[in-house]
């Protein structure tokens, strides 16, 4: 392989392409998937954003089989969960899911998961797995109703989104901030080059 090698984030989101970017990545190409993320009954949060990180993965691979510019390319994938206990939270799509999961999360703690998933250039599967706490602050009508107006929450998991407005909503975290957003930096960086991609950043490139 000549120069640099390729590598597909398979998605769309514009949050994980910024972040990836941050760390002075530009993906060749984004491949998002389109699959099933239902979680399955009694599925517990951290096996949730494992199966559908691999899931989208393997959607991205069958993807970049058939593509000659992009054979052999590494492939990113990520998935983020949030929960309560062990309930999962819905990624929020209309209105009444977004407000449910605001007044679940109201002066509460919860958890988010977020899993990542490198494809190799030799096709091996290698994950990481990042759990971050997070407490809210207790939400008023108004704080809900103003959120819910922005439409920041809408495709979110939990129902918001950290490097908005709801960033003000949280009192405490222990974790990863990057990987509140979707995509775990730091893990990321060590995953990446771990396997072998130019990462250009001091210590990682001890690794």
């Amino acid at each position: 392989m000549i120069g640099r090698p390729k590598l597909v984030l398979a998605s769309g989101s514009p949050r994980r392409l910024s972040l990836i970017n941050q760390v002075g990545i530009e993906p060749d190409a984004l491949r998002p998937t389109d699959i099933d993320e239902t979680p399955k009954r009694g599925e517990l949060p951290r096996a949730c954003a494992t199966r559908l990180a691999r899931l989208k993965a393997e959607a991205a691979l069958d993807m970049v089989r058939i593509d000659d510019d992009l054979k052999g390319a590494y492939i990113l994938a990520a998935d983020t969960v949030v929960a309560v206990g062990r309930r999962i939270l819905p990624k929020a799509e209309m209105l009444d899911e977004a407000a449910q999961c605001l007044r679940l999360l109201s002066g509460r703690n919860h958890r988010v998961h977020t899993a990542v998933c490198l494809v190799t250039p030799k096709e091996t599967f290698r994950q990481r797995h990042v759990e971050t706490r997070v407490r809210f602050k207790r939400l008023s009508d108004q704080d809900i109703e103003a959120y819910l107006a922005s439409g920041e929450w809408r495709g979110k998991a939990g129902g918001y989104a950290a490097q908005g407005i709801a960033g003000g909503f949280l009192v405490k975290m222990v974790g990863s901030y990057s990987g509140i957003i979707g995509l775990p930096l730091y893990e990321t960086m060590t995953l990446l080059a771990g396997e072998g991609y130019p990462v250009h950043f001091g210590w990682l490139n001890t690794i």
